[in-house]
């Protein structure tokens, strides 16, 4: 059941990435970082279709990927980049009206659909190829960074378009990157901001019993030694949800107004209490 509810993702964001590039970037005349950039410089310079180009420029990639990282990672990839390349190729491209005296209203509408798409498709377990499998190549070879290598290349294609299409194009480009990517963070992880807490305190019993006792939360304590006095401390870190960290703060405030605690976001909490834990896509 996972598996397939993993395919149905697949198919649905390769539909809505395809969407989004056909009727808010292509019609809008911008562009992307990544082979989807390169494809989209091929549209506007020769009339070649994305979907064909997308796929072509893949193709070498894939007997790379799969001599180095197997078939598991070649299918799924592989459905990515076919998906994506059909649906570009099927889906109109007047679906939704042009805006091109609004471009920076193209780019926020194009990030946040292709932003969805994207990250329905990576939270399947699945890749669009591209700049992903050079990525892993790299760092599988020589050892780079994965995000720094994404970066580098998506740099390298802005940077072209630029020169090609002009610096206005370039940073509405830019825009629906930084918006895809802010996007793809909450597709893959979810709305839910949870936070959590760590107290350092004198009376940590007292207050990890009253969290107990008041939200039917549980708590950890922690070793640590305090780094000017040299005395041995208990610190008490908990996880809660945005709404409970108020009643925390105040937990902690009426039982030791002394204490010092540091609040943080934090993103995808398994486990009880919280979403259930379940096994990751392959």
């Amino acid at each position: 059941m996972r598996e397939l509810k993993n395919w149905i993702s697949i198919l649905a964001g390769s539909a809505i990435l395809s969407f989004g590039i056909n009727n808010f970037i292509i019609q809008n005349q911008l562009a992307e970082g990544g082979f989807f950039g390169i494809s989209l410089l091929l549209l506007y310079a020769f009339h070649l279709k994305f979907g064909y180009s997308f796929l072509l420029l893949n193709v070498p990639l894939f007997y790379i990927g799969y001599r180095m990282f197997g078939r598991r990672f070649l299918v799924k990839t592989f459905a990515g980049v076919a998906l994506v390349s059909l649906f570009s190729l099927v889906i109109p491209e007047n679906i939704t009206p042009p805006l091109p005296n609004d471009k920076l209203l193209a780019a926020l509408y194009g990030g946040v659909v292709n932003g969805i798409g994207l990250g329905l498709i990576f939270r399947s377990g699945a890749t669009t190829g591209g700049s992903d499998i050079i990525a892993r190549i790299v760092n599988y070879k020589w050892g780079y960074s994965i995000g720094r290598t994404l970066f580098a290349i998506d740099i390298l294609v802005i940077s072209i378009i630029a020169v090609l299409q002009g610096m206005m194009i370039a940073m509405y480009s830019l825009v629906a990157l930084f918006i895809a990517a802010k996007v793809i963070d909450v597709v893959i992880e979810g709305v839910a901001t949870s936070k959590s807490a760590m107290i350092i305190s004198d009376r940590t019993h007292e207050i990890a019993k009253a969290i107990h006792d008041q939200l039917e939360r549980g708590t950890t304590l922690l070793k640590g030694r305090g780094g000017y006095t040299g005395q041995d401390k208990e610190v008490l870190y908990c996880v809660v949800s945005r709404e409970e960290i108020i009643k925390v703060q105040q937990i902690v405030h009426d039982i030791d107004p002394q204490a010092f605690v540091i609040v943080t976001d934090v993103h995808d909490v398994l486990g009880e209490g919280f979403s259930p834990l379940v096994k990751q896509p392959e």
